[in-house]
């Protein structure tokens, strides 16, 4: 036991560790290219391995492209380090009134470390898009996808049911005990091309019987997974609903399909109608977000960006609150847990797109730089009073 302490809190394994650490940034930012910052991110900070492989576009790499280079991920390097920092404190550190310093800097460090995980397990990010005069009270991430059976039967509210991409990805069969439904997934392609009979005579047949692309004779495509951050991926899936007296049909859904293009695909269901699709993931809100106006203010006599605003009316009936604020750069909302940012605009400057972002950690960066910042300067200030005194006991002998 006392062989492992020792080689936990050794100052080689942090020198080990830093290196690893610096290794992985540098690995990380080549791959930012092909790879985006968004699957960067998950692949290199937020996993425990992870393999660099040699780039097909770089020299020889047709040749090299077996050529790879196993990684310590985000995770166990983060912990490595937290458990590291802790066996190390307990092992040189001696209770003191002149350590204090270094013990508030170690804190600020273990806090720093442990909000890096708060805020890749608990951070959530989306967009809200408001037209002038409209409202909403959901954000969406078009990194991820749902698929729904939406119920509209209640003329106060909407029930949905939600299934994540991640289980469509395994091609099986879900059960909606709720619903007494079978959902058998034929095939989930994370991104395809849509085409129609129509469009090209020479395509796949149709892969549906039921829905809108029986009608239009459409057709899916497989493609590669883009992870460029200009472009979307068309997730699409070939479904099948089983009720209690057999099968429903098979139906064609993708996130392409949204209500401004396609009618919603319906179905009946022991007296209901339910509406079928697969979207981009929403994350519903207790209250709504009204815009009043957005403003998009340039310098002079320059098509330069001054100022992005939205006026907006915070209506929350739980709350029986309603308020008005202005939303501008550089100062976010902060609402409901949430902090809504004005990030961009759309259809000729009247619907303001917010960024909003879920994260109940965010102070604690704040205060780990914080703690960080006054244990060094705790420290700093008793080494120079220290050096002070001395000094002036010198020059009075």
């Amino acid at each position: 036991m006392r062989i492992i302490f020792k080689f936990f809190s050794s100052l080689k394994l942090t020198v080990w560790l830093l290196a690893f650490s610096i290794a992985l940034v540098f690995f990380g930012t080549l791959d930012q290219v092909h790879w985006g910052i968004h699957e960067t991110q998950r692949r290199y900070f937020e996993s425990f391995y992870v393999f660099w492989q040699y780039p097909l576009e770089w020299t020889f790499g047709s040749e090299l492209r077996w050529f790879h280079i196993p990684l310590l991920g985000g995770y166990t390097l983060g912990i490595l380090l937290l458990v590291n920092l802790c066996c190390a404190h307990f092992r040189y550190f001696r209770a003191s009134w002149k350590r204090i310093g270094i013990a508030v800097t170690h804190l600020g460090v273990v806090l720093l470390l442990v909000s890096g995980f708060l805020v890749s397990a608990l951070q959530r990010e989306g967009q809200m898009w408001i037209d002038e005069g409209g409202r909403s009270n959901y954000s969406t991430d078009f990194m991820d996808n749902e698929l729904v059976i939406i119920d509209r039967s209640n003329p106060d509210y909407d029930t949905v049911t939600s299934i994540p991409d991640s289980v469509l990805d395994d091609e099986g069969t879900i059960t909606l005990t709720d619903l007494g439904l079978t959902i058998k997934v034929e095939q989930f392609m994370p991104n395809s091309n849509l085409g129609t009979r129509m469009q090209n005579p020479n395509g796949p047949e149709p892969m549906a019987n039921r829905g809108v692309a029986q009608r239009m004779g459409m057709f899916a495509v497989e493609k590669p997974v883009t992870y460029q951050e200009n472009e979307v991926n068309t997730a699409t899936a070939i479904v099948e609903l089983v009720g209690a007296d057999g099968s429903m049909g098979t139906w064609l859904v993708s996130n392409l399909m949204d209500d401004e293009r396609f009618p919603p695909q319906t179905f009946d269901y022991h007296g209901k109608a339910y509406e079928l699709a697969l979207r981009f993931k929403r994350y519903y809100k207790p209250f709504w977000l009204e815009l009043k106006d957005f403003s998009f203010d340039r310098y002079p006599g320059t098509e330069l960006a001054r100022n992005y605003s939205s006026l907006i009316d915070i209506v929350n009936p739980a709350e029986d609150e309603q308020r008005q604020v202005l939303i501008y750069m550089n100062h976010p909302l902060r609402y409901g847990g949430l902090t809504f940012y004005q990030s961009s605009f759309g259809n000729d400057e009247t619907t303001t797109i917010l960024q909003v972002v879920r994260n109940p950690s965010w102070l604690m960066p704040y205060l780990a730089v914080a703690l960080v910042g006054i244990g060094m300067t705790i420290q700093f200030m008793m080494h120079l009073a220290g050096f002070a005194t001395r000094r002036n006991g010198k020059a009075a002998a």
